[in-house]
């Protein structure tokens, strides 16, 4: 182009190609657009754009031929070829023709006519093959050429135009590009000088829309600097893209601006530059595979140095684990890192524990800065951390050093018993844990099979815990004996007592040679247990056990140790003399069931109102009340005589009704039987050949059938043959089967007779 405003000559060059062609004009040109084919051969075809619209077309001998497409409506300023479409705009608006049947389409007329096209020109861009962008002062429509039905042509072009968007902006439009369902629009912007309160020009706005039905959503928006913009006119700027490399030109006076869509790495750039780490570590690791600029380690490490460099040392030590990975010299390095600014302690919760196992002398550094400043934090690593993460032994030592200077101190006693447990050296940790009353010395115990090592330790168990460890020992009696458990607690009875306790509960049988000695212990520690120990031993001298009871004055024990030895007169006694309970007395009478201590009972309670009571109460079932009753002196007074005597009224009457209804049910069963049995009785009987005899052991029914035969039948099913039958020497009509006689099983008798 020689001229900015007026064209003479008209230069194709192909950028890809060696073909090249240049023609001079006559007329002045304003716009030219080639065919969007224009490289194949029979695509030669451009038009120029100045007061008409013209088409050239090469024909014969390479010379080219216009004609005139429109003309008669101002000077053409903007010709945009797709397809076979042409869409220009003059100063009345935009036209649309089909270069096919030479047909102009529609005619889209400019909305603000107050605005001088030649200042405000018209941008048009094709979106695809049919739909077309128009922006004209601060006016966008998006037009979508369709076809028209058949039954519509007439003298019609065979398409027309439907403009399904339509929206103004903010600022006057320089330039249309499509992006995708969106648009770029580069607009032109005026603004109020705050200095001068003077309109000035300003940097032109390059922003992204979404076109809406009536309105359009702003996507983004950015303010371009380019030189000059201060003088710069709406007519100065220009926007051109390039569909296949999503590139966008900004052209102005003196700058060429190019701008493209952003990627996830320019995205990236943006969230580093602004210091959103976390940010950018997110859309690295969702966009891995397209990234190419970034690499997810290196914004990772740059966001873990940006969080110590804030201060934020537990956040940046978290971060570790995800960013590092499996990488074990990226972590030693960010260890030793933390090291320098003091803060080991931060990354010790992330520090990997499997996969990947870092070097012990990391593991041993963070325990060592623990250890000097930090008891409980150092316990809890060696609780949390496997054993084999570190050398045990120099661990070990560093602790026994640090108990040097404070041997009481329970949290390191307690670390060093765990270590010597990682250790293996399972005697050292049984008595520290022992020292300390540890809840873990049984678990430990039983874990490691440390019985062993307990034998000399029983007491030290006892004291810590009884009941855990008489459930221990009992549960292993295998490895270590009740005798030497009994030996070791000879000198403390009271916990004697109880394992010797808890071993008879489990089994009556197994400590039976220390039934004697389990009578004293008793009687010392546990008396409400004397009682049931006496009853349910059966290994008990109760010569010894009376002794003791007696010397103690153990009454309840020491009558049931008469009765038991056969004196229940003497324990009848002791329980009226020493207990004065009559009830219990009855109770115990009742258990002997012996005539004569109700005998001693009614003795020793007639001159005693309040036991002649009690024993009118409870006697009725077991003795006759008319025995105390005639014993009872003329004139006594005895509290609720009359309820007494009421109650044993009332407790006869009972018994009268109790047996009347027995008699009852007895008759009823007893007839119900008798029917039954009469109607079994009646039942007929199957004989046939298989049944025998059961005196001669032949077939109860003769092989010849025609011959006459007696057979018995009896009700038990025993058969007889009427010869077999031993005759009876009573004068009794009736019989009864021998052989259930014999058994005594019962008379067998209503016979069934049978002959022919």
């Amino acid at each position: 182009f020689k001229n900015p405003l007026i064209l003479l000559t008209v230069q194709v060059f192909g950028l890809y190609s060696a073909e090249e062609f240049h023609e001079t004009f006559d007329c002045p040109i304003k716009i030219v657009a080639v065919h969007p084919h224009f490289v194949r051969s029979h695509f030669k075809q451009f038009v120029t754009g100045g007061k008409k619209l013209l088409l050239y077309e090469r024909g014969w001998m390479n010379r080219w031929k216009p004609s005139v497409l429109h003309e008669g409506e101002g000077n053409i300023r903007n010709v945009k070829w797709r397809g076979h479409l042409i869409a220009w705009a003059n100063n009345m608006g935009v036209k649309i023709l089909d270069v096919i049947s030479k047909q102009r389409i529609t005619n889209v007329p400019r909305d603000d006519i107050s605005l001088r096209p030649d200042m405000y020109p018209c941008s048009l861009c094709w979106k695809d093959n049919l739909t077309l962008i128009i922006g004209w002062g601060n006016s966008v429509k998006i037009c979508s050429v369709k076809e028209r039905h058949a039954s519509e042509m007439r003298d019609l072009p065979n398409r027309y135009v439907e403009i399904v968007f339509q929206f103004d902006t903010e600022f006057y439009i320089s330039g249309l590009a499509p992006l995708c369902d969106q648009l770029v629009i580069l607009s032109y912007v005026k603004e109020i000088s705050e200095k001068t309160e003077v309109e000035c020009c300003a940097r032109p706005r390059l922003d992204i829309v979404q076109p809406l039905p009536e309105s359009c959503e702003e996507i983004s928006s950015d303010a371009l600097t380019v030189r000059g913009f201060q003088e710069n006119e709406c007519r100065d700027y220009h926007l051109e893209y390039s569909e296949g490399e999503s590139l966008f030109y900004i052209i102005s006076p003196r700058d060429v601006v190019v701008a493209k869509e952003r990627d996830q790495d320019d995205h990236i750039d943006w969230l580093l530059e602004k210091k959103k780490y976390e940010e950018a570590l997110m859309a690295a690791e969702i966009s891995q595979k397209t990234i190419k600029k970034h690499k997810i380690l290196d914004i990772g490490l740059a966001y873990i140095n940006h969080l110590v460099e804030k201060g934020e040392y537990d956040l940046a030590a978290r971060k570790c684990q995800k960013i590092l990975g499996k990488n074990t010299e990226l972590w030693e390095f960010e260890v030793y890192k933390f090291k320098e600014i003091g803060q080991l302690k931060a990354i010790s919760r992330y520090l990997p524990r499997r996969d990947p196992v870092l070097k012990p002398l990391i593991y041993e550094m963070v325990l060592h800065e623990f250890l000097e400043s930090d008891y409980e934090g150092f316990a809890t690593l060696i609780k949390e951390w496997p054993g084999d993460l570190y050398n045990n032994t120099i661990i070990v030592q560093a602790v026994v050093d640090h108990l040097k200077k404070d041997p009481q101190n329970k949290t390191l006693l307690r670390t060093l018993a765990e270590l010597y447990t990682y250790d293996q050296r399972y005697g050292r940790a049984l008595e520290i844990y022992l020292t300390l009353r540890h809840k873990d010395v049984f678990q430990l115990i039983h874990k490691h099979n440390l019985f062993s090592s307990i034998r000399d330790k029983i007491v030290l168990l006892m004291d810590f815990d009884s009941e855990k460890a008489v459930d221990m020992l009992l549960d292993n009696e295998d490895k270590i004996s009740i005798d030497r458990v009994v030996e070791e607690l000879e000198n403390r009875p009271e916990l004697q007592h109880v394992y010797l306790h808890k071993l008879f509960k489990r089994d009556h049988h197994k400590g039976q040679r220390y039934h004697e000695k389990q009578i004293s212990l008793y009687a010392e520690y546990d008396r409400p247990n004397l009682l049931p120990f006496l009853r349910d031993s059966t290994h008990c001298p109760l010569e010894k056990a009376l002794e003791i009871c007696q010397q103690r004055n153990f009454v309840e024990e020491t009558v049931y140790l008469l009765s038991r030895m056969g004196n229940s007169r003497s324990a009848l006694k002791m329980i009226m003399e020493e207990l004065q309970d009559v009830d219990k007395a009855i109770e115990f009478a009742k258990e002997q069931d012996d005539g004569e201590l109700w005998e001693d009972l009614i003795l020793y309670s007639i001159d005693k109102p309040p036991f002649i009571t009690g024993l009118l109460n409870n006697i009725g079932t077991h003795v006759d009340p008319i025995l105390l009753i005639h014993r009872i002196k003329e004139g006594m007074e005895i509290p609720n005589l009359r309820d007494s005597l009421v109650k044993i009224l009332q407790d006869y009457n009972l018994q009268i009704l109790l047996r009347e209804g027995c008699k009852k049910i007895l008759v009823a069963d007893s007839l119900s039987l008798l029917k039954k049995m009469h109607r079994t009785q009646m039942k007929g009987v199957l004989v046939d050949e298989e049944n025998i005899c059961e005196s001669c052991l032949s077939p109860i029914l003769p092989s010849d059938a025609s011959k006459s035969f007696n057979v018995v039948v009896f009700h038990c099913r025993h058969m007889f043959h009427k010869e077999c039958l031993p005759v009876s020497n009573t004068v009794s009509p009736v019989q009864f089967c021998n052989i259930c006689s014999a058994k005594h099983r019962g008379p067998g008798s209503a016979i069934l007779e049978m002959k022919k």
